[in-house]
């Protein structure tokens, strides 16, 4: 391989250069200096977000809204200068969407309790005096202290968010808790916000796009504690609760795919992927309206250069991610003939926090063949590799078929504040750094594209589960259900 000559990154006036040195990649110099040189210049990044959360809006799979913002990712990847464009479509087996969620203390204090649906979550039609029982952080000795619950509302507290950990807590204690409402016969979940300040958010208990068992609200932070303080204080408190929620479906969704083809290898592939559908409380700009645009831009940079990758390079936006990732399932199964092929992939998910490096998805074994691709970004404090694999995003069925992926490992930032939540909006997003992760990327990605070898092979069936047990994904996914359809071999590879 060629080193790369040097290119400088600096930040004046909201410009963003780029400083990148000795570029492992088998192409000349001048390419890669092409690619980044486009990647700076003035883009349609910024009109591209814009457009995508100030006029379509949060968008929901089986709603006007993910449709509109198809059709903006089709006529941006044309933009950019694609070779080619496509949706593929895919079932949801349910469309939700949320009525007018009501909730209020009524007995014997009387206040309104700002709330919202969990998505995903059947209706529940208007009920009066509820009796409300408080189950703690809901593990099972709380349920055993709270006693009967059978008719109630049980009221699940939280911590307040601070750390990845505590995001990923949130979900990892959720599938328990239905469990036990449902078992105990409860009418219904009110799990408090781990936001302050009144914010509220939308997040899903379902796990493969289907409606879930038991009707399920968030409630704001502060009057979660008033309602936990009333009842520590001895009082027996009774809501009125209204969860009109609408379910129908099956519904059909797409992903959106632009490509540039490969000029030695087109029918290798590296894809570049992030998700375009979001919650509807906000405008989905952190969560991933951002990313969408990044990899929308990461095209353009690419196709305006006049480089050509060695190998093929997609661009996914994905649909259903927030469902549980079904957008980039129903790709890997549709392109499963194919993934022996497929030398990468590359995710963005985590809003505008600094970039740190990749998570490689459990795979030690290529972490020595990535290492100098991604060393160029040692100077942004970008070229940490992890060994380490979760369930959550994009990359998760890719990772279940045995492809080698990479998920881009970011900083909080002011990602967790507003992670679905109704802030998460176009002035969240910072615009000189969004160019950068662009730059970041382009880099990856285009290095993968042109290495003379593929930097791993596909895993096997037995050995994406050594991964998984070494890295501990097997406790995740026994937690979520997802472990008995990997053994039975309903889902990932199965040889």
């Amino acid at each position: 391989m060629r080193a790369m000559n040097k290119l400088a990154l600096w930040v004046v006036a909201g410009c963003v250069f780029l400083s990148i040195s000795s570029i492992a990649r088998a192409q000349d110099t001048a390419d890669l200096d092409k690619v980044m040189a486009e990647v700076l210049k003035p883009s349609p990044v910024e009109t591209n977000l814009q457009q995508l959360t100030d006029r379509v809006g949060g968008r929901v799979p089986g709603t006007p809204a993910m449709q509109k913002a198809i059709e903006w990712g089709v006529a941006a990847f044309k933009a950019a200068g694609a070779d080619s464009v496509h949706t593929e479509e895919f079932k949801l087996p349910a469309a939700w969407s949320e009525g007018t969620t009501k909730a209020s203390v009524i007995e014997p204090e009387q206040f309104s309790v700002r709330a919202v649906s969990l998505a995903w979550a059947p209706p529940l039609a208007s009920q009066h005096r509820v009796r409300i029982v408080d189950a703690g952080q809901g593990t099972s000795a709380d349920f055993a202290r709270a006693g009967n619950i059978e008719g109630a509302l049980v009221f699940i507290h939280s911590d307040e968010m601070k750390k990845w950990d505590d995001l990923f807590a949130e979900y990892l204690k959720a599938p328990a808790i239905v469990d036990q409402a449902v078992k105990g016969k409860a009418l219904a979940i009110a799990f408090q916000s781990t936001r302050p300040n009144d914010l509220l958010y939308r997040h899903t208990n379902s796990i493969n796009g289907e409606v879930d068992r038991i009707p399920m609200v968030l409630v704001a932070r502060e009057d979660g504690s008033r309602i936990a303080r009333l009842i520590a204080s001895g009082q027996a408190l009774y809501a009125d609760l209204s969860i009109p929620n609408q379910v129908g479906g099956p519904i059909t969704a797409s992903n959106v795919i632009g490509e540039i083809k490969g000029s030695e290898k087109p029918d290798e592939v590296v894809l570049l992927g992030a998700h375009l559908d979001s919650w509807d409380l906000g405008t989905g700009a952190l969560d991933n309206g951002c990313n969408a645009a990044l990899v929308i831009d990461a095209l353009r940079a690419i196709k305006a250069s006049g480089v050509r990758p060695r190998r093929t390079i997609r661009f996914a936006l994905f649909a259903g991610e927030e469902q549980g990732m079904m957008g980039s399932r129903a790709y890997a199964v549709a392109h499963r003939a194919e993934l022996d092929k497929v030398a990468g992939v590359v995710i963005f998910d985590s809003g505008i926090g600094k970039v740190t490096g990749f998570s490689v998805g459990g795979r030690k074994d290529v972490v020595s063949a990535v290492t100098p691709l991604v060393a160029p970004l040692k100077q942004f404090g970008a070229a940490t590799l992890t060994t380490d694999a979760e369930w959550g995003t994009d990359n998760f069925d890719f990772m279940l078929e045995g492809v080698p992926t990479f998920v881009a490992n970011q900083e909080e930032a002011n990602y967790l504040i507003n992670y679905h939540a109704s802030s998460d909006t176009f002035d969240k997003v910072d615009i000189p750094t969004l160019k950068k992760h662009v730059a970041e990327a382009a880099e990856l990605t285009l290095a993968l594209a042109d290495t003379p070898q593929p930097v791993g092979p596909r895993l096997h069936h037995q050995e994406i589960e050594q991964t998984f047990r070494d890295t501990h994904l097997d406790d995740q996914l026994k937690t979520f259900g997802i472990w008995q359809d990997w053994e039975s071999g309903k889902r990932g590879r199965k040889d």
